[in-house]
């Protein structure tokens, strides 16, 4: 398999996108871990959609790596979670801390 190497200029600054398209799959069980936390905590439906996608950020100020947590329901409602961890170390603390928080 070859590993292609991106980079370029947005605004006039380097960006440096080495990595940004890897196709890495993410731990099965931290994937099927947080979706249990997200479902347990917001009392999600069974006929929620829940899709976790782990980010990463080359820009200045940006978390390195974020996991962002998506539940769609079945009445067009989606809601979006962002935690500026690895899904493999986002914790039930991570969880509910966004809780009281606006999705």
């Amino acid at each position: 398999m070859q590993t292609a190497t991106f980079s370029g200029r947005l605004f006039d600054q380097g960006i440096d996108l080495l990595g940004m398209f890897d196709n890495t799959s993410p731990d099965p069980e931290a994937l099927a871990c947080v979706k249990a936390l997200f479902v347990a905590t917001f009392a999600l439906g069974e006929d929620t959609l829940v899709s976790v996608s782990e980010l990463r950020c080359h820009e200045p100020g940006c978390p390195p790596i974020e996991t962002v947590i998506t539940a769609r329901g079945s009445d067009g409602n989606v809601r979006d979670w962002r935690v500026h961890k690895p899904m493999a170390e986002i914790g039930a603390a991570d969880v509910r801390q966004l809780k009281g928080r606006p999705a």
